[in-house]
């Protein structure tokens, strides 16, 4: 699978192209779509995740069709196609936030669940408590996954877990 991240907006929202072959999928199409059209090229996207509602995570939703976020995707095994992933209830920075881990490339997209050295905001609609055990949560996940946040550089989910919960 590759991976392009494409950095969009006002707030500098990480979007990702994930790319199997011809076919790809978009993570938080935050804005700027015809820069996000370009990265994909003509590739065929088969479907479009959103990690949670803030507007700086789907400025561009609405060139896009078959979305999926928390309400039509179940916790646990999901696929889009040829993409599997497991999907993770992560509530917190918001109530609808969710990760998605693909086991088979250690990889997982947290959105703004967990940052490279931080967590998301929680005095925007979130919840301390709930952050708190989404983030416990975690502790049964392998150490070793590389993290792609919302915004800024990838981390690996041990080194930021360590760091969280001390």
């Amino acid at each position: 699978m590759k991976i392009d991240r494409i950095v969009v907006g006002s707030l500098f929202t990480n979007c990702y192209i994930l790319s199997i072959g011809n076919n790809c999928i978009v993570i938080d199409p935050g804005d700027d779509y015809f820069k996000i059209k370009s990265a994909i090229g003509d590739k065929k996207v088969i479907g479009v995740i959103i990690t949670h509602r803030h507007f700086d995570h789907i400025g561009a939703l609405k060139y896009f069709t078959n979305v999926y976020d928390k309400n039509n995707l179940k916790e646990g095994m999901n696929n889009v196609g040829c993409f599997k992933f497991e999907v993770i209830y992560t509530p917190g920075h918001t109530d609808d936030s969710i990760c998605i881990y693909f086991k088979e490339n250690n990889i997982m997209f947290v959105g703004d669940f967990i940052f490279k050295n931080g967590i998301g905001r929680t005095d925007l609609g979130g919840n301390d408590y709930l952050m708190y055990q989404s983030l416990n949560k975690m502790n049964h996940y392998d150490k070793h996954i590389k993290i792609y946040p919302g915004h800024g550089k990838e981390s690996i989910l041990g080194i930021e877990l360590e760091n969280l919960l001390k």
